[in-house]
């Protein structure tokens, strides 16, 4: 599993002259030796060295901290719940997305600046839509009990302290919720970011980092750099992390065929680099399928690489607790870190990394989206932390979301497995066309082009939530069906795609 260091003897000759129990001792300090607990271990020791290591200092934010029973939280659909998917737009908007019209938002203005009496006043014509193009998977975005906490903390400590957590940006309030987060996702710790964005473009960094700190040179040689196994249809943030660290010269990057398991095989047991690391989105946010976590587990025990998993859409959607898809397929232990966002089903705003205390100091020490951002607001970490608890506690929510997969499977015949449904209509006319259609039939879904998705796979991205109700999935199935002939429709076998 690990390569002997060459300064050992040649191994054949060396094991004749040994016993199995020296032998399993040596083979277990070669493999500690080479483990990642080690090598961030080194690299945290080299910035101590160099004075790099940074720390959080928590600002103390008077009166008490919620608790566990501070958070009111409901047991069915309630009448605000709706205002979750039913939204409206204006006419001027509503006309020129029918026509393809470009905007930039201005017909959406109201007055023509602070001192126009009219200010915030707005009298234009609307229309109202049912939204099946959102990411707010649990409707808590509408939820009273965070709007309260979100408010009652304004009141209490206007936006907090203004600045990076490093400096002054991080207090009791942020310290509390990443303590959640790291039970959440059964990890040691946890680093809370400005946004998933950032938090994964951090941690790229981070592993980067590790081969420039135990490097033997200025810079590091080809053995010493960190190979990064990124599947292909990671999300860009991944993307544009392990770019940055490949441009600095400490990672190679090795990209696998979407969720093909002997393809990341076959690479990871011709790649000689030591340190290796698979990352992968765990629910894939253009397709809906998830990834091969039970494959990727029995991989990890084989090549012992650092498993990353980015669970953006999978954090309170999936698991009993909302633990996410690692929760669900029982390999919660087998995922090393853990990134994932507070702005999808927690129904608020900012990005997290679960991990241990080590890769949690050697991240905000070197992950530059971190350091250089400016902090969560505390208003905006007091509602996440109430969404924390509140998606933890209301579980039917997580049932009935996939009460709705189940309702679309069964009136369209289309074989999805998530509440992200990926309906490829090929080109971008086509799938411009049936926006359009849609929009008019009163459904807000977006047409989704190059360069988010390949050319010639423009498709509808439609999500599910659990405040839609039946009779909702089943209007949006009849508008569907007029424009795109849900017949035709075909599961694309390498991918998951559902494609026309």
């Amino acid at each position: 599993m690990f390569a002997l260091s060459p300064f050992y003897p040649k191994t054949s000759d060396l094991f004749k002259s040994i016993n199995h129990e020296t032998r399993f001792k040596f083979l277990k300090m070669e493999m500690e030796a080479n483990s990642w607990d080690n090598w961030v271990e080194q690299a945290l020791s080299r910035l101590h060295t160099l004075k790099l290591i940074r720390s959080l200092r928590p600002i103390h934010l008077p009166n008490l901290l919620p608790t566990l029973h501070d958070f009111e939280v409901f047991h069915r659909l309630s009448p605000w719940d709706r205002s979750a998917v039913e939204i409206n737009i204006s006419e001027p908007t509503f006309l020129k997305w029918v026509h393809e019209i470009p905007s930039s938002g201005d017909e959406a203005a109201c007055g023509d600046g602070l001192d126009d009496e009219n200010f915030g006043a707005s009298h234009q014509k609307s229309r109202d839509l049912l939204l099946f193009s959102g990411n707010d998977y649990l409707g808590l975005s509408s939820h009273p009990t965070i709007g309260k906490a979100a408010a009652k903390a304004a009141q209490e400590h206007g936006m907090g302290p203004r600045g990076s957590a490093l400096v002054c940006g991080y207090t009791n309030y942020h310290r509390l919720l990443e303590s959640c987060l790291a039970d959440l996702k059964k990890k040691e710790d946890c680093l809370l970011c400005p946004t998933g964005f950032a938090a994964n473009m951090a941690l790229m960094v981070a592993l980067g980092n590790i081969s420039s700190l135990l490097s033997t040179g200025e810079k590091p040689l080809r053995d010493e750099r960190v190979a990064i196994f990124s599947d292909a249809l990671n999300h860009a943030s991944i993307i544009d992390g392990i770019r940055l660290a490949e441009r600095q010269g400490s990672a190679e990057i090795f990209v696998y065929r979407h969720c093909d398991m002997p393809h990341l095989n076959k690479l990871l047991s011709s790649c000689t680099l030591k340190k290796k690391v698979v990352v992968t989105d765990s629910l894939f946010s253009m397709d809906g399928d998830f990834a091969p976590m039970v494959e990727l587990a029995k991989l990890r025990k084989k090549h012992g690489f650092l498993l990353v998993i980015d669970d953006a859409h999978g954090t309170f959607v999936c698991g009993k607790n909302g633990g996410g898809v690692a929760e669900e397929f029982n390999c919660e232990s087998d995922v090393d870190i853990c990134v994932g966002t507070l702005s999808k089903a927690a129904g608020c705003h900012g990005g997290f990394i679960a991990c241990s205390k080590r890769w949690k100091q050697l991240i905000l020490s070197r992950g530059r989206s971190f350091i250089f951002s400016t902090a969560i607001p505390v208003p905006v970490v007091a509602a996440a932390l109430a969404a924390v608890v509140v998606a933890k506690k209301e579980k039917w929510r997580r049932t009935t979301i996939w009460n709705r997969v189940r309702d679309f499977r069964a009136l369209t015949g289309i074989p999805i497995g998530s509440p992200i449904i990926s309906l490829i209509v090929g080109s971008e006319e086509k799938a411009l066309q049936a926006s359009r259609h849609l929009l008019k039939s009163g459904f807000h879904v977006t047409a989704i082009r190059p360069p988010t998705v390949p050319p010639n796979s423009c498709r509808l991205r439609v999500t599910l939530t659990s405040v839609h109700t039946t009779e909702d999935v089943k209007k949006l199935t009849v508008a569907l069906s007029d424009c795109i002939g849900l017949s035709q429709i075909r599961v694309y076998s390498s991918s998951g795609y559902a494609r026309l």
